[in-house]
């Protein structure tokens, strides 16, 4: 047992890229050395931005030697009558180069055979070591690789040097056209020179002596540690997104954080775009008061340690200046005219060809949001339909600003500023941001009344249209974030507990296409049967990501409720009863129920003649019927479907009685039909809330 080093040096890391590259690495020399059967302890990857490496500690020196057997011809084939060789048997064993008395006998379930046992040794791993470096990183996920000079090897950039150790010795090999060596580099500008690496073990301590910081997740640590200090030092937070924090630690070998300040003059302009132009245009880490709002300071990561802090701390404030001057200048010019005024634009912006420019996408917008608005009034909500049709017809106004036009992550939050200055009222304001909550999965929901109408408006619009014009997702193709819209419907409408069903949102969505006089929209009944089949298919995304089974999905599916508040509830009342200990039993007595209905070839009654109630058995299952039916009357009008089914696992017991007693295929016609009458009563009360034979318990 032994430890091994491999490095590969190159110029700079793609540093987005820098974290993958490792993993896949990692992932791939693991899974090709336990293919290889070679044993080891434990392995560990680095990646700098100059350096991918891992060192692999206990490793085997060599794989386990192992037997395997050949079989030749059947016995009966392989010897003659006086136990000679046959030719079959000779030629068998001179294709493995023995004698034929030294074949053996191997017995099968099929019958006995000739065959031969032999041991084949393993290979040193060091032999083995070169190619599977190589393989490794021929299979990295690099989308686009480069050659260097007149090389014919590719990687994702110019390879400089490789590593390939055990223990304090070279393994000899060729990878990425380089001879492996046991000599790394430093820093790029404290430790340029090669450097000997004595030992595989010395990896890490080397290198940390040269200022490199080789392990990734102890990079990104030390950059944590060093920005929150320097936040708690001015008594601020450090907004800090993990995918900046993984592109900044592959951009340094040697993290030291500083904090610099801008102007405060640049805080009026809206925060999210200082943040914005700061964190993808600077990679800096903004600071926020207790509240969230943003302070005149950030932190930058530098890669030397300077003996004069001060000058490297005052070319970063010089180069963002001007950026923030930017984001100043476009805020300043778009509050040349009102918020309203920028609508005029729209008409000649085009949503989609199809479909019409944006100005018609919000006029639609506006009818629809207005519709919601009067459902959630009838259910006493607080919210003013004329300031829902105002928000509706302002909501895309900031896609025609110039702040939007240089940041477009900005769309919606800069409405809301400049509706703001503008005095609109505040419902307006908020809503503007909030039309586009959701924007991914688990985020916040829109909060206000109106940023809800909007919200739903917004997607339902774009829903209906493509889909009316057959460009519906296909595969992974989904350009319009349909997949995403239609969750964003759903969780809206459960999560804020809002009774409004489906049908008519999409029946009201397609309405307002239909009234244009352009004739965009054809086959609207098949639009509205492929989008309700859409917005239903997404229910299995959603639950099974919060770790619902698919069978109590499909249960519920089953029955095709059109209100996804309902849906919910449901789904939480099939989970609760799929744990009660006759949860089973009933499932399987549904499905049996289901087939000896659905094989009837008469249509079966809904009533049941209580005269010819002949068997004991029935008679009860009837009785519990009855008293459920009762019992789950008042339950059902309260959505109570927990409580329903509850009440439904009474009939276990009589329900698994009658199928043990009771002929249901009666040669009396009469007896059968009222038997299958009853059986679809039965029938009917689960599905009252979902069809439990779907279940797989």
């Amino acid at each position: 047992m032994t430890t091994i080093l491999f490095e590969l040096g190159c110029e700079e890391l793609p540093p987005k890229s820098l974290k993958p590259l490792r993993d896949a690495l990692q992932a791939s020399v693991t899974e090709q050395l336990n293919d290889a059967n070679i044993n080891f302890d434990s392995m560990k990857a680095f990646a700098a931005p100059r350096r991918l490496a891992l060192q692999i500690h206990g490793i085997a020196d060599k794989q386990p030697d192992r037997s395997e057997q050949k079989r030749g011809p059947a016995i009966k084939a392989a010897f003659d009558a006086d136990g000679n060789p046959t030719r079959a048997a000779s030629g068998f064993a001179k294709g493995l180069g023995i004698e034929p008395n030294e074949l053996i006998t191997i017995n099968t379930d099929k019958g006995d055979y000739v065959g031969y046992e032999q041991i084949l040794h393993g290979r040193a791993t060091t032999e083995l070591l070169p190619q599977i470096f190589q393989t490794a990183l021929d299979n990295l996920p690099i989308a686009k690789r480069m050659r260097s000079g007149t090389s014919r090897d590719e990687f994702v950039r110019p390879v400089q040097w490789a590593v390939l150790m055990q223990g304090d010795s070279v393994i000899d090999g060729t990878i990425q056209g380089h001879q492996t060596g046991k000599q790394t580099r430093g820093h790029r500008f404290h430790s340029p020179d090669y450097h000997t690496i004595n030992h595989a073990n010395d990896y890490e301590s080397l290198l940390d002596s040269l200022k490199v910081v080789a392990d990734f997740d102890k990079r990104q640590m030390l950059i944590n540690n060093q920005v929150k200090a320097l936040a708690d030092e001015i008594n601020t937070n450090a907004i800090v997104p993990q995918s900046l924090l993984d592109e900044v630690t592959a951009l340094v070998d040697f993290p030291i954080a500083l904090r610099a300040s801008f102007e405060p003059r640049f805080l009026q302009v809206p925060q999210e775009a200082l943040i914005s132009t700061m964190q993808a245009d600077q990679k800096y880490f903004c600071l926020t008061d207790k509240d969230g709002t943003l302070q005149p300071y950030f932190i930058f990561i530098t890669n030397i340690e300077s003996k004069d802090a001060s000058q490297i701390i005052e070319g970063n404030e010089k180069v963002v200046r001007p950026r923030l001057a930017d984001a100043e200048f476009f805020f300043l010019q778009d509050q040349k005219q009102p918020l309203f005024a920028l609508t005029e634009s729209l008409k000649t912006r085009v949503f989609q060809d199809q479909l019409g420019t944006i100005w018609e996408k919000s006029e639609r917008i506006a009818k629809l949001a207005a519709f919601i608005a009067a459902l959630l009034q009838q259910q006493d909500k607080q919210i003013d339909i004329d300031e829902t049709v105002r928000a509706a017809m302002l909501s895309k106004a900031d896609l025609a600003s110039s702040l939007v036009g240089e940041y477009p992550d900005l769309q919606g939050i800069a409405g809301t500023y400049y509706a703001r200055l503008n005095n609109e009222p505040e419902a307006v304001a908020a809503s503007l941001e909030e039309q586009y909550l959701p924007k991914f999965s688990g985020d916040v929901l829109p909060q206000t009344p109106i940023g809800i109408c909007l919200a739903l408006a917004d997607r339902l619009d774009t829903l209906v249209g493509i889909f009316a014009i057959d460009q519906a997702p296909t595969g992974s193709k989904d350009p319009f974030s349909l997949r995403r819209s239609a969750i964003g419907i759903l969780r809206i409408l459960i999560e804020k507990r809002l009774p409004i069903n489906l049908v008519a949102l999409v029946e009201q969505a397609i309405k307002n296409y239909a009234s244009e006089e352009v004739s965009k929209i054809a086959k609207m009944g098949d639009t509205f049967t492929q989008v309700m089949a859409f917005l239903n298919s997404r229910y299995r995304a959603m639950y099974t990501e919060q770790g619902v089974s698919v069978d109590t999905i499909q249960a519920v599916q089953a029955i095709n409720p059109h209100m996804p508040l309902d849906f919910d509830q449901r789904i939480r009342a099939v989970q609760t009863f799929s744990e009660l200990p006759q949860a089973e039993q009933l499932a399987d007595s549904n499905k049996r129920v289901a087939n000896i209905i659905a094989k009837s070839e008469v249509t079966v009654a809904d009533i049941v003649d209580e005269a010819l109630l002949s068997e004991p058995a029935e008679q009860a299952l009837y009785k519990a019927v009855h008293q459920a039916q009762t019992a789950v009357t008042p339950l059902l009008e309260q959505a109570n479907y927990t409580q329903v089914l509850q009440t439904l696992a009474s009939l276990d017991e009589p329900l698994t009685q009658f199928f043990d007693g009771v002929m249901v295929n009666s040669e009396d016609v009469a007896l059968k039909n009222n038997r299958l009458a009853l059986l679809k009563q039965v029938r009917a009360l689960f599905l009252t809330v979902a069809d439990i034979s779907e279940l797989q318990l």
